[in-house]
């Protein structure tokens, strides 16, 4: 089958190429899908499990892109739920090769029956940022209605999803980012827009939760932002303290229930995933290239839906 295989991890993006790779088996548990659409998360080339396998062996060469949409083409002992041909989507191990490929072997329980009325375009952006975006607002953040959310990073993948859940939950939302953000935050229907590069974080004032995606000095400057009892939420970096409130450092985990919650709300029209760049899979280390990368979810097209 084609893929796109990672083999040096010094090249980064830049070392992505073409080749074929070997069809995948299917161990216990696992579904074999023929790929339609996967993304693709930053960063995710720095991440061990993309070069070495639970044990610390090298596991290269890797197939990147852990989200993906597609049809499931075999089932492998034990498997259940599915059945081939249907439509899923889901998430792929970390340590396991990606959906960079014609075809990926993925655990069962990690994958979410995908409606006839979702294309596999806009499935394939939904993974990891809606996981995560759900996962920070509603399982670790506790959002109300009524309640205050400061969201950093609203123009993007997952910022984008986090504040159309907020405002479903009845939230009041205010969004950070650079000046090329404010329309996209406008269409969101943020409440309050902050542009961090020319307005001062303290002009927000306290609000009942954080939900930081950016980290850094952005991530510091939050801190004295959440009020007594509040909690901040992030994906940068653990440890954070606060004087009088919870912080809490997560990484995104599968959910099957939270998936099939997202896809719902697709079909029924109250979510939409940010797309910004779709390309074939023999352009995806072009399309990925530092410098590239347009805001939102970069989508590769592995098969026509």
């Amino acid at each position: 089958m084609q893929a796109i295989t990672a083999r040096d991890r010094q090249a980064g993006l830049t070392g992505l190429t073409l080749t074929d790779m070997p069809y995948p088996q299917a161990t216990v548990h696992d579904v074999i899908v023929q790929v339609h659409a996967a993304g693709f998360t930053p960063g995710e080339l720095d991440w061990p499990a993309t070069w070495y396998d639970r044990a610390g062996h090298d596991r290269t060469p890797s197939i990147p892109g852990h989200e993906l949409s597609g049809v499931v083409a075999e089932l492998g002992h034990g498997a259940t739920g599915f059945s081939v041909g249907q439509r899923v989507f889901g998430l792929a191990d970390f340590t396991r090769n990606g959906a960079f490929a014609e075809y990926v072997a993925v655990e069962a329980r990690n994958l979410a029956p995908l409606p006839a009325e979702v294309d596999h375009t806009t499935a394939a952006a939904l993974p990891i940022s809606g996981l995560t975006a759900w996962q920070g607002m509603v399982d670790h953040g506790r959002l109300a209605s009524g309640q205050t959310v400061l969201i950093h990073g609203i123009a993007g993948a997952v910022g984008s999803i986090a504040a159309q859940l907020a405002r479903e939950v009845g939230a009041r939302v205010i969004g950070t980012g650079r000046s090329s953000d404010r329309e996209r935050a406008g269409e969101l229907g943020v409440d309050t827009f902050l542009d961090l590069e020319t307005q001062e974080m303290e002009e927000i004032g306290a609000v009942d939760l954080v939900f930081d995606l950016i980290g850094g000095e952005v991530l510091d400057r939050s801190t004295p932002l959440v009020r007594s009892g509040g909690t901040l939420v992030t994906i940068t970096q653990p440890d954070v303290r606060l004087v009088d409130g919870r912080s809490v450092f997560f990484v995104v985990e599968p959910d099957r229930s939270r998936l099939t919650d997202l896809a719902d709300r697709v079909r029924a029209g109250k979510l939409h995933p940010l797309v910004s760049t779709v390309r074939p899979l023999a352009e995806a280390p072009i399309t990925l290239a530092p410098g590239t990368r347009a805001r939102g979810k970069t989508i590769i097209r592995v098969q026509e839906n």
